[in-house]
């Protein structure tokens, strides 16, 4: 079996601009409170943005497999989990269709 070198660089991509989206988290606002999202912006958020998201929650994952024994020597075997899996899954998932400044904590629940 063969590792197409495309394919990898392409989550590597992804996962790091899922990263530099997921860092905004802290500025958030109420997802209730948000005004209405443009149909383009829905549009645009349900055909890029979610699917990359679910690509960057994907291979996260599989950097925190890769990772996590490195992460349990260290102690900081949550925050791996928190920045690699839960930031961008909440962003991806709980986050209102079109609302991108509406990103759910991952500890918040609503």
């Amino acid at each position: 079996m063969q590792i197409d070198r495309r394919k990898i660089n392409a989550l590597v991509m992804c996962a790091a601009m899922m990263a530099g989206l997921a860092g905004k988290s802290a500025m958030a606002e109420e997802c209730e409170k948000q005004p209405r999202a443009d149909p383009g912006t829905m549009t645009a958020d349900a055909a890029v943005v979610r699917p990359v998201g679910t690509v960057a929650t994907v291979a996260g994952f599989a950097l925190f497999l890769i990772s996590s024994p490195f992460a349990a020597m260290g102690g900081n075997t949550h925050e791996a989990w928190e920045s690699l899996v839960a930031e961008p899954a909440n962003y991806t998932f709980k986050r209102p269709l079109g609302h991108f400044d509406c990103e759910p904590q991952a500890g918040k629940k609503k």
